[in-house]
């Protein structure tokens, strides 16, 4: 809820323009993200105060445009034009203004006060342009700031232009865009026919351009405003105009036209610069090359998968010392006479756990820290950009393709990942298929599992187990894409090679510290509860498997899961595999020697018995090993993928969707596996 005291900027901007990073800046850690109520589309707000000031920071989703395409430029215009803003900060990237000024087009015309950023005015400054914003604020009619939104020492430009434009009420200025929009036909017999306010927020000169566009919302408004002749003439124009859809794609070619012609004269005389059209580099030659473009992309993002270990040392470093204190608290507590139901809580439920979360915790901060660098130095657009027309093919676009290659090594990585895919629906789906995608850990247990039943037909489990991935994936794009991904997002992205441009180290490393401290405490909660809950089912007074909640559970369902192939036994591992996909060695190694009591740290450490590979061969027929081997790899992930997952999508719903899709998933895999050994064996 709205304080009514704050004063509410709306941050409005195309995709990439940097309205994250100045959102990030002025709120810091005072923020909150959610999905707009009804709708599956992020919500960022924030808090910042400034000369005694209180503001509340709405981040837009980034659009290219106002109209009325998708679920997130409807919330948009919706959101500024209902009176929710007091003030709305458009932006744009002073490195190609031609293509992200569009957005100030589309704007123009709309009844609330702004102010416009030109960001990353050091690129600019880098490609040799200097930028008259001054000429340009004069034509606008609202201050204009030649800004760098990673530069947080150099703010009171903006600070400057947003108390000018909340005390001055500057609205822009859309004269010169109607001049443009009147050699439009379509445009000059439907203009006299709107009312001004018949839509509050909305000149008639918005309202029109958008009545030509197609703009169906927008229509249906006015034609209900409008009574008697008036309505008459109006639904008589835009039938005449815009019959069919072929005319409503003309309507929307003939305004970008003016909008594009709109600002060629808006940059005329206020942009010069010192050097020619700049040529593709080395390694975007390399990249746009038909044959080896997409293996340098590939090698490029394995590259910084294995450099995210690098700054992720400390962290294990950290973990791996606090689990060695279980030992002495165990020893500690012990002898001053504590009850073994409290040690055994601190020890393998707290300690066990605060241990992983740290391991896991330092590759969050070294993808999110080297995955961000790229980001900020260009290189993640031209990923997206040679992997768009594939992506395209699941319903995504090239952002995508980031993720699933994060996931080769950690599924956490490959949800965080997702988070620079824009559009929501597009995000989930990215990352439900990114589930798919075999992580570093199943890598470690899968090929020793598969050698150790299979010997040297272990190799042939491995391509299986790749050809199924891709299946999964082409499967799961279709049971889930219909709902994500509406018919009209799925097209690939606008877009051109950016330029280059040094990274701001302090913007970065306060945005890596961010995320990494709010996936702490996600993850922290997540995984002590289900830690504990598991303790729970596994925990005996005698440390006999037999007297545990789990093993007789395991027991009464063992009809049901022979149905996949998996004896009780298996099946617990299975589903302990959906915690960490080490954990699955820890539990067998647990319940085959029968004396050991399966506590957290088997599941997250994996620690097996000397003679685990004798005791699998002896207990597990190959049929039954094919069937575990394919559940546990195609399990769900981890519980610390499931807190990503929850974090980058705000859906507790969705969330749950995915974990049971993949559990149900992996035992219907594993019975077709088991059927197929059962023909083989």
């Amino acid at each position: 809820m709205t304080d009514k005291n704050e004063t509410v900027i709306a941050l409005l901007g195309q995709p990439n323009s940097g309205k994250s990073t100045l959102f990030n800046a002025l709120t810091g850690l005072k923020q909150h993200v959610g999905n707009w109520p009804g709708k599956t589309v992020e919500k960022k707000e924030g808090n910042f105060e400034y000369k005694g000031t209180k503001y509340l920071v709405a981040d837009l989703p980034g659009t290219y445009s106002l109209s009325a395409n998708s679920d997130e430029e409807i919330i948009t215009r919706d959101y500024i034009a209902g009176g929710k803003a007091d003030v709305v900060c458009i932006l744009a990237d002073s490195s190609q203004l031609q293509r992200s000024l569009y957005m100030l087009a589309d704007y123009a015309g709309i009844k609330v006060p702004a102010f416009l950023i030109l960001n990353m005015s050091d690129v600019a400054a880098e490609q040799g342009k200097q930028i008259d914003f001054a000429a340009i604020s004069k034509k606008l009619g609202i201050p204009v700031v030649l800004f760098s939104a990673q530069d947080k020492k150099n703010y009171d430009g903006f600070y400057a232009a947003l108390e000018t434009a909340i005390r001055k009420k500057t609205i822009l200025d859309s004269t010169a865009l109607e001049t443009k929009y009147n050699s439009i036909e379509a445009y000059k017999e439907i203009k006299p026919l709107v009312p001004e306010n018949v839509i509050l927020g909305y000149s008639s000169v918005w309202l029109a351009a958008k009545v030509v566009e197609g703009d169906l919302p927008v229509t249906a408004k006015i034609k209900a405003a409008l009574e008697g002749e008036k309505k008459k003439q109006f639904d008589e124009e835009v039938a005449k105009n815009l019959l069919n859809s072929k005319e409503t794609n003309k309507g929307v070619l003939l305004t970008g036209e003016a909008k594009f012609a709109w600002i060629d004269e808006l940059l005329e005389g206020s942009v010069a610069s010192k050097t020619q059209t700049r040529k593709l580099g080395k390694f975007d030659r390399m990249i746009t090359h038909r044959v080896w473009g997409k293996p340098v992309v590939i090698l490029t993002v394995l590259f910084g998968l294995i450099a995210s270990f690098i700054p992720a040392l400390p962290f294990m470093g950290v973990g791996s010392a606090i689990g060695a204190l279980i030992n002495p608290v165990t020893n500690g507590l012990t002898a001053i006479g504590c009850p073994a139901f409290i040690i055994a809580i601190i020890c393998d439920v707290v300690i066990n756990s605060l241990s992983f979360i740290f391991k896991m915790l330092g590759f969050v901060f070294g993808v999110t820290l080297v995955f961000g660098l790229l980001e900020e130095v260009g290189v993640m657009a031209r990923i997206s950009y040679v992997f768009d027309n594939t992506m395209a093919k699941l319903g995504l676009q090239g952002k995508s393709v980031m993720p699933f290659l994060v996931s080769f090594g950690c599924t956490m990585g490959g949800a965080a990942g997702a988070r620079v895919i824009d559009n929501w629906g597009q995000k989930v789906l990215t990352i439900a298929l990114a589930w798919a995608v075999p992580c570093g850990a199943a890598w470690a247990v899968v090929p020793m599992l598969s050698t150790v039943w299979f010997g040297g037909a272990a190799p042939l489990i491995i391509v299986a187990i790749l050809a199924v991935m891709i299946l999964h994936m082409w499967v799961t794009s279709k049971v889930f894409g219909r709902k994500l991904v509406k018919k009209e997002d799925r097209c690939g992205m606008i877009m051109e090679l950016p330029p280059y441009h040094k990274p701001k180290w302090g913007a970065l490393f306060r945005y890596v510290l961010g995320r990494t401290k709010d996936t702490f405490f996600r993850v922290l909660k997540i995984i002590l509860l289900v830690s504990f809950i598991f303790w729970l089912l596994t925990f005996t007074k005698s440390g006999s498997m037999d007297n545990s909640i789990l093993y007789k559970v395991g027991q009464f369902i063992e009809p049901v899961t022979k149905i996949f192939g998996l004896g009780w036994k298996n099946f617990m591992a299975f589903i302990v595999s959906s915690l960490g996909k080490e954990g699955a060695i820890g539990v067998l190694s647990s319940i085959f020697t029968d004396h050991n009591m399966i506590t957290v740290g088997s599941t997250v450490a994996g620690g097996a018995a000397a003679n685990i590979n004798e005791l699998l061969v002896a207990n597990v027929a190959k049929p039954e090993a094919l069937a575990f081997i394919f559940a546990i790899t195609f399990n769900m992930p981890c519980i610390v993928a499931l807190a990503a997952t929850y974090q980058e999508t705000h859906s507790a719903k969705w969330t749950a969707i995915i974990a049971l899709y993949y559990t149900v998933g992996a035992l219907l895999i594993a019975c077709v596996a088991y059927h197929i050994g059962l023909l083989i064996w």
